[in-house]
């Protein structure tokens, strides 16, 4: 039974790397940023919907909310008060922007970080489910959250996929990730579409924190290891491909899933990191290419 709980549990897991690596890789393809908050903010929205729940009592449903919008306005915070200005100073070479927005936006992290473990204090925090239960699964027992989480995560992404390919907004964006000065030249202002990027970035990190709590629970400490398992699926998908990144998502969960149940849980990133350093060497651009 064994390997089919890996299978059921790296599906579940990967699924929420996959929803995590897609705005990441979106705000990359469209405004060409490496946000370093990333997993601070997916911290905060858990610790928010925890804290909404299980601290004031608002219930399941409200606290995943709450959690959601705390992402959303964490996010148009890194874009309004980090990226942007420093994108827009005339006192830092352009050739210098990308490592000062990189060093922003790690410091960003930081804070969040410091500030979720000074109101909050490190411990681990657990949301608590939406779905409760087990089920059996081919004599396999898993909980009803754990498919939930798999499920919300794989319609989210769907919903994206529509968003983006079906909408006249979306059209924007992706003209916009294709030739920003040619989306000027045709009358869109490119801020605007900007601000609808990171909006939806939040809004998916927001989600895939609180499923993350709900499904393992997250601390201030969580901060470092989801922004460097983010950071190596769009380098193994490609910079700026999201379909590169739903791959490397699944590849990187179920080999972290299957390193956590052979080996040690303590020791389930480093394969990943082994095989994010082989395709550094061997084929930089990554798995599909970058945009």
């Amino acid at each position: 039974m064994l390997p089919l709980q890996i299978l059921i549990d790296g599906f579940a897991i990967s699924a929420l790397y996959a929803l995590g690596a897609t705005g990441f890789t979106l705000i990359f393809g469209v405004s060409g940023v490496l946000n370093l908050s990333h997993g601070a903010i997916m911290v905060a929205a858990a610790v928010a919907a925890w804290a909404a729940s299980s601290t004031f009592g608002v219930g399941n449903y409200l606290g995943a909310l709450i959690g959601v919008a705390t992402a959303l306005v964490a996010a148009l915070l890194t874009y309004f008060a980090v990226v942007q200005p420093i994108q827009r100073s005339r006192r830092i070479a352009n050739e210098e922007k990308e490592i000062f927005v990189l060093t922003g936006t790690l410091l960003w992290g930081i804070m969040i970080q410091e500030a979720i473990a000074y109101f909050f204090t490190n411990n681990a925090k657990t949301v608590l489910p939406i779905v409760q239960g087990v089920v059996e699964i081919f004599g396999v027992r898993t909980p009803r959250n754990e498919i939930f989480t798999a499920l919300v995560c794989c319609l989210v992404i769907a919903m994206l996929w529509l968003l983006v390919n079906r909408t006249k907004m979306g059209k924007a964006v992706l003209a916009a990730s294709m030739n920003p000065r040619g989306v000027t030249l045709l009358g869109l202002e490119l801020t605007n579409i900007y601000v609808v990027v990171w909006a939806i970035y939040g809004v998916l990190a927001g989600i895939a924190g609180v499923l993350l709590g709900m499904f393992l629970g997250v601390s201030s400490y969580s901060v470092g290891p989801l922004t460097a398992s983010a950071f190596s699926i769009v380098v193994l998908g490609g910079l700026g491909s999201v379909s590169g990144s739903l791959i490397a998502a699944f590849v990187v969960g179920y080999l972290e899933t299957f390193t956590a149940y052979m080996i040690s849980p303590a020791y389930r990133s480093i394969p990943a990191l082994l095989l994010l350093v082989i395709v550094m060497y061997l084929r930089p651009q990554g798995l599909l290419g970058r945009r």
